[in-house]
């Protein structure tokens, strides 16, 4: 078989298109800058026959159609595909056919969330911003990747089989015959003559499983113990902040790395962190219902009780890996990551939601919540925290992005999880060996890397947004 071009048996006519409206579009970015600053920034004009600024809008006006027109074509371009053989696709084509389910998802889940966005509070709010949007979009390509991939979707061969020959071979290489999956090498081979497209498809899922619900832990940890320290002050509050400015003074490279090393794993360290990092969850939790159904003796028992035996089951299986059911448990490697992450974040979080609390509890609504004869967990937990959503989310979104980094550093150092493991800093150190010769093998999961966490970003800026908007 031939080798795949990269785009095919389309790209007489779908080249020179994109080839043009890409340098249009970059050309218009470059003059629109310094017409920026001589219009004022004002598309509109600061007068009428303004020429500087009729310039800067019809510059503005090309950046825009030439962005839109190029999503056109790539979309126009990778479903016309979807009709073609394997062969005329090109790489481009079958790139775009393999995460098929995932531009399904997304379509559905934008068609929806805009449909009911004056619904659903802030999150609806998110799609009246279009940065928002954009980080949204790149976000959830990579939540639905990992999740289609953990479901042997998308992936084309396993990320650790090895094929005979294959050894950095260039994107588009056909394998030999006999081989299962596809025929070819979409992203070309690595080193050991593995599959660059599944890794990198696959080190989502890594990502996924590991920087959201490190980073949820890490918050319940943090308001847990920020509320109270804002809220009471005095002793506690001192007390607490100690804590935290102490591990905070340590260089959270550094802390995240001595928390992974072997020498530390072997003490059983992390271990016993996760045992008391893991309690707080369960607390949050069971503070949270009994402040607010106090009064409502039956509810409140059947809420404490459910959170209890949950709590408590899952809290056996990934803390002591002693479920009883043998059901739930955690790989040891990827609980020592997770156990760092927790540690290293939740100090932070407690200072953000420590200042949240000095800040709120003086609004006139705590007074008010005080006067009522409220408790104080009730205050902090239905009062201030609810009022406190907004920063709180922004931080939450740049927090994951935060930890998705930090990740890709300890796998490039070879720290952490597995040896073997898909993930993309492991990916990244493992191709950069070769960078001078091979980019192919370093570029895919470097770049998901970058997407992921921009998308993070804007995502996070867009919500920072429309919560000042609120």
């Amino acid at each position: 078989m031939e080798p795949l071009s990269w785009t095919g048996a389309m790209g007489p006519v779908f080249l020179p298109l994109l080839l043009g409206f890409a340098g249009i579009f970059v050309v218009a970015v470059i003059a629109a800058i310094p017409l920026s600053y001589l219009s004022g920034g004002n598309a509109a004009g600061p007068a009428i026959g303004n020429g500087r600024s009729d310039t800067f809008a019809a510059v503005l006006f090309a950046a825009k159609t030439s962005l839109v027109t190029l999503i056109a074509i790539v979309i126009g371009y990778g479903v016309i595909g979807l009709a073609l053989s394997v062969e005329a696709r090109g790489i481009l084509g079958n790139l775009f056919a393999r995460f098929l389910p995932v531009w399904i998802a997304l379509i559905v889940t934008f068609a929806v969330s805009i449909h009911f966005k004056r619904r659903l509070g802030l999150y609806g709010k998110l799609f009246d911003s279009l940065i928002g949007m954009i980080g949204f979009a790149l976000v959830m390509f990579w939540v639905y990747t990992a999740i289609f991939a953990g479901m042997g979707m998308i992936i084309t061969h396993a990320p650790l089989e090895q094929v005979s020959g294959m050894k950095n071979k260039v994107p588009g290489t056909p394998l030999p015959e006999g081989v299962d999956g596809l025929s070819y090498y979409l992203l070309g081979g690595d080193n050991l003559a593995r599959d660059v497209f599944s890794r990198m498809v696959a080190g989502s899922l890594e990502v996924i499983k590991i920087a959201p619900f490190a980073t949820v832990f890490a918050f319940m940890v943090g308001i847990t113990l920020g509320l109270p320290a804002g809220y009471y002050g005095g002793k506690l509050d001192t007390f607490l902040s100690f804590l935290s400015n102490l591990i905070l003074a340590f260089p959270v490279i550094l802390l995240f790395y001595l928390l992974v090393t072997p020498e530390i794993v072997a003490t059983g360290i992390p271990v016993y962190m996760a045992g008391v990092l893991f309690i707080f969850p369960i607390l949050f939790l069971l503070i949270l219902f009994n402040s607010r159904f106090f009064t409502q003796p039956l509810k409140n028992a059947i809420y404490l009780a459910v959170t209890l035996v949950i709590g408590g089951w899952l809290y056996l299986g990934i803390a002591w890996d002693a479920d009883p059911l043998g059901i739930v448990g955690f790989p040891p490697n990827l609980l020592v990551v997770f156990v760092s992450v927790v540690f290293v974040n939740s100090p932070t979080v407690f200072r953000i939601v420590r200042g949240l609390a000095l800040d709120i509890k003086t609004r006139d609504y705590v007074a008010a919540a005080q006067t009522r004869g409220e408790g104080p967990w009730y205050i902090m937990l239905w009062e201030i925290l609810p009022n406190a959503r907004g920063p709180l989310i922004v931080d939450f979104c740049l927090r994951i992005g935060y930890t998705t980094i930090l990740l890709g550093t300890l796998g490039f150092f070879g720290l952490g999880l597995e040896p073997e493991s898909p993930d993309w800093g492991s990916t990244i150190n493992e191709g950069r060996k070769l960078l001078t010769i091979y980019l192919h093998p370093a570029l895919p999961p470097a770049f998901a890397l970058l997407s992921l966490v921009l998308g993070l970003n804007l995502l996070a800026d867009g919500l920072r947004e429309e919560s000042l908007r609120d």
